[in-house]
């Protein structure tokens, strides 16, 4: 006769419960915001609120910044007897300096020359000058083209002091619309035609190379002149 065994079991079960906490291990650290280390993130140790950074490749790069000047240097200042009798520029030819010198930074120029200014002349944008010359076909890109043409790129890692000093050729520029403001006898300011015009008569300099370059030509300086010749002419 086969023998039988039987298994007897206990007749309660005891069941052990998971704690409902759990800690975190040294391998595992809870995610407070101390614990990213993003470096555009960083948390503050008084709260728990994060603020967002400047990337750290960002905060190298220089920036570009702009001084408006007052008036345009010239080397002649003595050619006015009284300083109550020196014509003033106008704020347009003042502002079309400024982005004249801004523009030169830009291309990354150690000087501020004749191609600076007629650039600058075309970013002010909003004298009769500057409206002129887009009505003859010249802009700030064919400019711009004819720039990199002529005096080609400079270094890509050199950085324009913030006021890059004219080269000759601008300065006999600014100087001829000072003296052509002070024979004409009429008063008034010295307007961005005058600065144009003085860019013009400088044959030699980029500025007028470019200028012919894009179809500028003897006869639209005559008309340009004519036109901000005219009796109580105001440059807007």
């Amino acid at each position: 006769m086969a023998a039988r065994f039987v298994l007897k079991l206990p007749s309660t079960i005891q069941l052990s419960q998971p704690s409902c906490t759990t800690r975190p291990t040294s391998s595992s650290p809870s995610l407070q915001p101390q614990y990213l280390h993003n470096p555009w993130l960083v948390g503050t140790k008084n709260n728990n609120t994060l603020s967002l950074l400047k990337p750290p490749h960002l905060s190298k790069r220089r920036s570009i910044a702009l001084t408006i000047s007052s008036s345009l240097p010239t080397a002649k200042p003595d050619s006015v007897a009284s300083t109550e009798k020196a014509p003033k520029w106008s704020w347009r030819a003042i502002k079309s300096f400024t982005m004249a010198e801004l523009e030169a930074r830009k291309l990354k120029y150690t000087t501020t020359g004749t191609e600076a200014l007629l650039l600058g002349i075309l970013t002010e944008g909003t004298s009769l000058a500057a409206k002129f010359l887009r009505a003859n076909g010249v802009t700030i890109l064919k400019v711009r083209e004819e720039i990199a043409k002529l005096l080609g790129k400079s270094n890509m890692y050199f950085f324009s002091p913030e006021h890059p000093p004219l080269t000759e050729d601008a300065q006999r520029a600014i100087n001829w619309a000072v003296d052509q403001k002070l024979k004409s006898g009429d008063g008034g300011e010295i307007t961005v035609s005058h600065l144009l015009l003085g860019i013009w008569s400088e044959v030699d300099s980029p500025g007028h190379k470019i200028l012919a370059a894009v179809g500028f030509s003897d006869e639209n300086a005559k008309e340009l002149e004519s036109l901000s010749s005219k009796p109580g002419f105001v440059d807007e």
